[in-house]
């Protein structure tokens, strides 16, 4: 379906600070981070080799509904929103492999939602959106559509959303191993399986005991201070494809914008 490389990424500590100092540089006008040397912009590139989404395929897009409660309710066997979020969190890979069946592209179809809605495109809150239940309805053809671009418009909306927010919901390690690439000096992360692709499976994040707000001005200092001809804006250089197969189709799109 597109998403196993995501779901073998290991555990993640989020870095707070780190997504909140890259936060506050974005520019919304020009949807890039602005930066005391320049611009710089996440790219399809940097979605395809960090998370190994893919971004070709079939646009992720269809009709907005007023209402998704009989939607929900007819793809997940008449159980009320609570009730089907509830049996969302226990269903595992082992048990979805194991379970032939409708009963099995039944909780494949929960669970997917589950992913989408509050990892892949998470939103602030703790409510699970539904809007991605109509493209789950053929389950065949979920791996159809480029779930890479989406996401990078979807960090692109999450980073433009209003100036009050200091936080970014989605998928962190995104930003954190894209900050990690092109700005090295901001790395919090421990590089434990270099070479391992996608990128997301590198690093570990330590764990840092200050208090947020001194770690945040640490941070902006040092983008302040940042040497210019240390940034990289071409950290996929020495990098190959081997092992990354859905590299082969996305080359076409890597430069393009989705915004």
């Amino acid at each position: 379906m597109g998403f196993g490389q995501v779901f073998r990424i290991e555990r993640m500590r989020v870095d707070p600070a780190l997504t909140q100092a890259l936060r506050s540089r974005w520019d919304t006008e020009a949807s890039a981070f602005a930066f005391p040397w320049g611009h710089m912009i996440p790219s399809l590139e940097d979605v395809s080799r960090i998370t190994g989404l893919r971004v070709y395929e079939r646009a992720v897009s269809g009709y907005t509904y007023p209402c998704y409660h009989d939607l929900a309710e007819r793809k997940n066997a008449g159980e009320t929103e609570d009730e089907y979020l509830e049996r969302l969190a226990r269903v595992s890979r082992r048990e979805l492999a194991s379970e032939p069946g409708p009963q099995a592209d039944l909780d494949l179809r929960r669970f997917l939602v589950l992913f989408l809605g509050r990892l892949l495109f998470a939103t602030r809150g703790d409510a699970v959106h539904c809007r991605f239940l109509p493209l789950l309805v053929d389950l065949g053809e979920v791996g159809g559509y480029a779930w890479g671009a989406a996401f990078l418009a979807h960090q692109f909306d999450g980073l433009s959303a209003t100036e009050r927010q200091t936080s970014t919901s989605g998928f962190y390690p995104f930003l954190q191993d894209w900050a990690y690439l092109h700005l090295l000096a901001l790395r919090r992360g421990e590089l434990t399986r270099p070479g391992l692709v996608p990128i997301a499976h590198r690093w570990d994040s330590r764990r840092d005991t200050r208090h947020l707000a001194d770690q945040l001005e640490h941070l902006q200092e040092a983008i302040d201070s940042y040497p210019y001809l240390d940034v990289v804006w071409q950290p996929y250089l020495g990098e190959g494809d081997e092992g990354q197969p859905w590299l082969v189709q996305a080359r076409p799109y890597f430069g393009r914008s989705v915004w």
